[in-house]
């Protein structure tokens, strides 16, 4: 039997499948966070079922050949969710499980930002929130108007405060005016940030009229059911006249009662026994 914490995977659309990816991922976070003694869960939890349809289903990609030119590519925008990325290269073989015990250790290629050319499958370096979807569009107009490239797709994640930033409205509307059919966002909707609710620290109120108003295609889905998640994607596949936007409404801290919608874990990592009481949760919730 595989061992499942060595465990890797290839691209699959079998539901079940997907779904123990996704749990994995999420057990693979939880023990990064409580040995690193820093870092984000709330985010990272409720985002596996994106990485997981990405990584495993959507994404073209190859992790023997990181830089294969005809990759689709994806960025990170939310920086700080990054165990959760970790955690999917590392299980589609861009680099040893093994590794993601060494999360922000002195020296290790796992920083709590990922940062570009330090692990294989990076694509950017993230920190200063805001700032994906303006690499994601302009790497999509370069590809569009690259003559020989078709079929290549760009994908980025933003979180629901990020969007707070000015310039992701700079990129949003320059992906509207060139008809980027070939990008493809997604808004980790999950109504938190780390001073708060989004609502009390600065009203997003209908985010889905915001993109619209500025020409995106925009699709609202539950973000934590893979199966939905893996769908929009090929919707938005479909439309070459506009970029695609997908609204993910997930659960921060997904899976783990104790962290689920409560803002104070958006940074607050777990110690040793609330690590062995959110795994047991992961095993026994229903989410394999």
């Amino acid at each position: 039997m595989t061992d499942e914490t060595t465990a890797t995977f290839s691209r699959t659309d079998d539901d079940a499948e997907l779904r123990r990816i996704a749990r994995l991922i999420r057990e693979d976070i939880v023990r990064m966070l409580a040995t690193a003694g820093s870092g984000h869960p709330a985010g990272p939890l409720g985002m596996a079922e994106l990485l997981t349809a990405l990584y495993f289903n959507a994404l073209r990609h190859d992790p023997a050949d990181p830089a294969w030119p005809d990759r689709d590519v994806f960025f990170l925008s939310n920086g700080h969710t990054a165990p959760v990325l970790y955690s999917a290269l590392a299980r589609a073989g861009y680099f040893p499980v093994s590794e993601l015990a060494t999360l922000r250790r002195l020296g290790s290629r796992l920083q709590g930002h990922p940062e570009r050319h330090a692990l294989p499958g990076v694509e950017s370096t993230s920190g200063p929130l805001g700032s994906g979807l303006s690499q994601a569009a302009g790497y999509a107009h370069v590809l569009q108007n690259i003559d020989h490239v078709k079929n290549r797709f760009v994908y980025t994640i933003m979180g629901d405060g990020e969007i707070d930033e000015g310039n992701v409205w700079e990129a949003a509307m320059f992906a509207g005016k060139y008809r980027l059919g070939n990008l493809i966002g997604f808004i980790d909707r999950n109504n938190i940030q780390i001073d708060g609710a989004t609502e009390d620290v600065m009203p997003l109120t209908n985010v889905r009229a915001k993109w619209e108003s500025f020409d995106w295609h925009v699709l609202e889905v539950d973000g934590n059911n893979v199966r939905a998640v893996v769908d929009a994607i090929r919707l938005g596949k479909a439309v070459s006249w506009a970029p695609t936007m997908i609204v993910a409404n997930t659960v921060p801290g997904k899976g783990v009662p104790f962290m689920e919608y409560d803002h104070r874990w958006h940074g607050t990592p777990p110690s040793a026994a609330q690590a062995e009481q959110a795994l047991e949760a992961l095993k026994g919730g229903g989410l394999a």
